[in-house]
């Protein structure tokens, strides 16, 4: 059975991206139950770094100038980090991944699109304590991303709002 498909709608326009569900069941499927309950629906996106990363999925990010926006995380709490060795794909350009506090098993709604090549943050990766899975990759509308990353700055502050309208998950 092929991998979902989630459809990100932005105020940006729209982007895809393969949900990698069966390698990454945790991070998955708790990413697809809060897409589909429309938890990210009317979120920011509150931190974009160009040459960096898009970051997005914090509660606290549905006022875009929340000083609490990065703060947040689901109503569930946390999840369990996931590092399969049988399945080892690097934050590379295009890829989703959990984000996280740094300290294990503090990932929870919180996501970042990779937009060049980060592989020092592969949890396999002993260059930085910080461990990021990947748990999903664009497959369709890249040049979306890179509109939002222009949007964003050193500090990771964004120039005008880039809001979630929803997500959408096909199975």
């Amino acid at each position: 059975m092929p991998n979902p498909t989630a459809t990100f709608e932005t105020s940006e326009g729209n982007f895809k991206a393969e949900i990698y569900l069966e390698q990454m069941p945790i991070t998955a499927a708790n990413f697809i139950n809060l897409a589909k309950s429309g938890f990210y629906n009317g979120l920011h996106f509150h931190r974009v770094i160009p040459g960096f990363m898009c970051q997005f999925g914090c509660p606290h990010s549905k006022d875009p100038n929340s000083r609490r926006a990065g703060t947040g995380g689901p109503p569930h709490g946390n999840i369990q980090d996931e590092h399969p060795d049988n399945f080892k794909v690097t934050n590379g350009p295009g890829t989703l991944s959990m984000a996280n506090t740094g300290a294990p098993n503090s990932g929870g709604s919180q996501f970042f699109i990779n937009v060049t090549d980060n592989a020092f943050l592969d949890w396999w990766d002993r260059r930085t304590p910080s461990k990021h899975p990947v748990f999903a990759k664009i497959n369709e509308g890249y040049d979306i991303v890179q509109k939002i990353e222009g949007l964003g700055s050193r500090s990771g502050s964004v120039r005008r709002p880039i809001q979630m309208i929803s997500i959408t998950i096909e199975d």
